[in-house]
């Protein structure tokens, strides 16, 4: 059941001798809840990203968007004017995909530190850049559910130049949603045929969802969104969050 009151903080991750600031949304009423990691777009931990943090909370989860670029540029937040997305390509160019995981995996056990979490499974739901970085944390093993949207380059290469994210395929844990824009002239559709297969190959379970919609169609703070394509895609990670997380 959607329950409009949240709670929300700004935190920090404890990751060795790395602080990570995280934005952190909880259901206001007592209980323990499922968790989400909420993975933000190359502009930083902004407020679409805080809100779809929140919305995710009035679902009845623990939602927390912990700064992916908190290596590169503490306290990294901004629009998308084409200057925007300059300097956020350069911050992207600067992560690995070792260090990345191992920020997703501190976020992880900061939330299992949380009485109010349930400790059992977590979900991930991550655009843009960030949806290639949750195909990457879907490899960690207390990921059950990820939802991926428009992650470019999945199947040509990885954060920090390593082995193509694709290639860790087989090491996914839990059910995979991804989700493509038909007009996004960044992921082609044989790159979405070469992830689909690659699904299939190793027995993910998994959907791929595909739309009428260019890059970004989930953010209406874009010029890109798309509001059909927006609401059908949001049913479909409840959809999935709710099966893999409140049921299990």
């Amino acid at each position: 059941m959607t329950n409009p009151e949240i709670r929300t903080a700004n935190v920090t991750i404890p990751n060795k001798d790395l602080q990570i600031a995280a934005y952190l949304a909880q259901p206001a009423t007592a209980g323990e809840f499922p968790a989400v990691i909420v993975i933000q777009e190359i502009f930083g931990v902004n407020s679409h990203i805080r809100e779809v943090t929140d919305r995710i909370a009035k679902e009845g989860y623990v939602a927390i968007a912990p700064a992916i670029y908190q290596r590169q540029a503490p306290n990294f937040e901004t629009g998308y004017a084409p200057e925007d997305i300059e300097i956020g390509r350069e911050y992207k160019e600067q992560t690995t995909a070792s260090e990345l995981l191992s920020d997703i995996q501190a976020t992880i056990d900061y939330l299992k530190t949380l009485p109010f979490v349930k400790p059992q499974g977590f979900g991930c739901i991550g655009f843009c850049f960030g949806g290639h970085v949750a195909y990457l944390a879907a490899t960690l093993p207390e990921i059950k559910a990820t939802a991926s949207f428009y992650g470019a380059g999945i199947a040509t290469n990885t954060p920090g130049g390593d082995t193509r994210t694709i290639a860790r395929t087989a090491d996914i844990q839990g059910t995979l949603y991804a989700f493509f824009g038909t007009q996004d002239p960044s992921i082609p559709k044989e790159q979405v045929d070469q992830i689909a297969a690659e699904l299939e190959k190793h027995r993910i379970p998994h959907q791929i969802f595909q739309y009428n919609a260019d890059h970004g169609f989930f953010c209406d703070h874009r010029g890109s969104f798309d509001a059909t394509a927006a609401a059908e895609s949001w049913v479909q990670v409840k959809q999935l969050f709710h099966h893999e997380l409140q049921l299990a």
